[in-house]
Order: structure tokens, then C-alpha cells, then sequence
């Protein structure tokens, strides 16, 4: 049986260094890897290129390796939540590309699946399409956009087993599957990890093939990002 289990973060994030390209998964804080940033902040690796949904907030998630300069590009759909990130992006400090959020998650799927490229509709005859090849299918344009090249996918589910199986849970599943498999190396983290053939077949969202190393996570926070409650009457 083929065990993808590593002891812990600092194994599973062993061979991350200076100037790399990372994947993040998670919508906005729900089902971010939270470990792996820990681990990433307290390396203290720097130039780092950072695909993910969003940035986090100002002192949680991505934020705390934007507070510490370890972020020189990041590709997002959207960041409005972090008000480092703005002060970075308008001094000029942060090279930032917002990108659709329909075409974030494709260009992910398509490195996944081994696709060189798609072709979407979202952007054409807008700043998105500037400089790029766009072509006609069935009278309507699309724009020609590239799968990502990254070094390392973090990602993070609810439960997994040794062979590297995973399942998520509720939002956590619009980014970190379609990240499972699109980097070189692919790290989950999941809340609980249980021996190979403990999940049910049916109930996996992605199979281990997808997945390099894995690790139980631990102290997860899973803060909200806007909590809105109704007032008591």
C-alpha cells in the first residue's frame, strides 16, 4: 500500500525555498492551509509567487506572509479583505495579477489535467485580454489563457488517509480540489487522518494520485472573515 503520510509540516514542507511558485487553496478563510502558512511565515522564504483566491486577511492566512515581505507577486481574483495587500499593491511593492475568478480556477483544472491552455470568454474586450491571442468559436470570442506553472500546491480537507485520499468539506471545495495535482508537488493537510481503506469510495473527492505528501493538521482557527448576525428582538 503506497503511504504518502509525512510526520509533520516541516517534513511536508521540505524543499520549499526562495523565490518559488506556490498554490493556496481555500475561499477566503474557509479551508485554507492553515499549517502550511505557519511553516511558510516561520521559514521565512522570501520572493515568493502566490497563486490563490484571495490574500487572506491583514494579520491571518496569506496576510501574515504579506506582513512579512515573503510575497513578491500574487495572483488572485480577489482582495478586499486585506489592507496590507492594497497598501502593497498601490506603493508598488507587490506585483499583483487579478484574474476572473471562473479563469483562476480553470487555469488550476487545466494544470491538474495536464491541459497546456483554455480558451474563455470571461475577459474579452476588457484590460484582461490585453496582449493576448483570442479567437472565434460559433460567432462568440474567447481569449486564450495559459494552465499555471507552480512548484508546490498547499492544500487542506477535511479528511484524508495515508494513501492520500481526500475529502473536503462545504466551501473548502471551490479552490483546493481543482489545486490537488496542478504543482509539481501537492501537500494536503486535513483536520483528521485515517489509515488507507478507511473512506468510503464513494465519498472522495480527489484520489490519492493527486497528492504527494500528507499530514494531520492541528490548532485550526477557521476564523470568518465578515461574521453577520441578526439582532435579537
Amino acid at each position: 500500500m503506497i503511504n504518502k503520510k509525512v510526520v509533520n509540516v516541516t517534513s511536508a514542507l521540505e524543499g520549499v525555498t526562495d523565490n518559488m511558485t506556490l498554490m493556496l487553496g481555500g475561499f477566503g478563510l474557509s479551508g485554507i492551509p492553515e499549517n502550511a502558512i505557519a511553516e511558510l511565515v516561520k521559514r521565512n522564504v522570501k520572493g515568493l509567487t502566490c497563486i490563490s483566491n484571495n490574500a487572506g486577511v491583514d494579520d491571518f492566512g496569506l496576510g501574515l506572509l504579506l506582513q512579512a515581505k515573503q510575497i513578491k507577486k500574487m495572483i488572485s481574483s480577489y482582495v478586499g479583505e486585506n489592507d496590507e495587500f492594497e497598501r502593497q499593491m498601490l506603493s508598488g511593492e507587490l506585483d499583483v495579477e487579478l484574474i476572473p475568478q471562473g479563469t483562476l480556477a480553470e487555469r488550476c483544472r487545466a494544470a491538474q489535467a495536464g491541459f497546456p491552455a483554455i480558451y474563455t470568454p470571461a475577459g474579452y474586450g476588457t484590460e484582461v485580454a490585453e496582449g493576448k491571442e483570442t479567437r472565434e468559436f460559433d460567432g462568440k470570442m474567447y481569449v486564450l489563457e495559459y494552465a499555471f506553472k507552480a512548484d508546490f500546491a498547499f492544500v487542506k480537507a477535511w479528511k484524508g488517509d495515508e494513501a492520500g485520499n481526500l475529502i473536503f468539506k462545504g466551501t473548502a471545495r471551490n479552490f483546493n480540489p481543482n489545486m490537488c495535482g496542478a504543482a509539481k508537488i501537492t501537500v494536503a493537510e486535513v483536520e483528521e487522518l485515517v489509515p488507507a481503506g478507511a473512506l468510503d469510495p464513494n465519498q472522495i473527492h480527489i484520489p490519492g494520485i493527486f497528492v504527494q505528501r500528507i499530514f494531520q493538521g492541528e490548532a485550526y482557527e477557521k476564523r470568518i472573515e465578515q461574521r453577520t448576525v441578526r439582532q435579537r428582538h
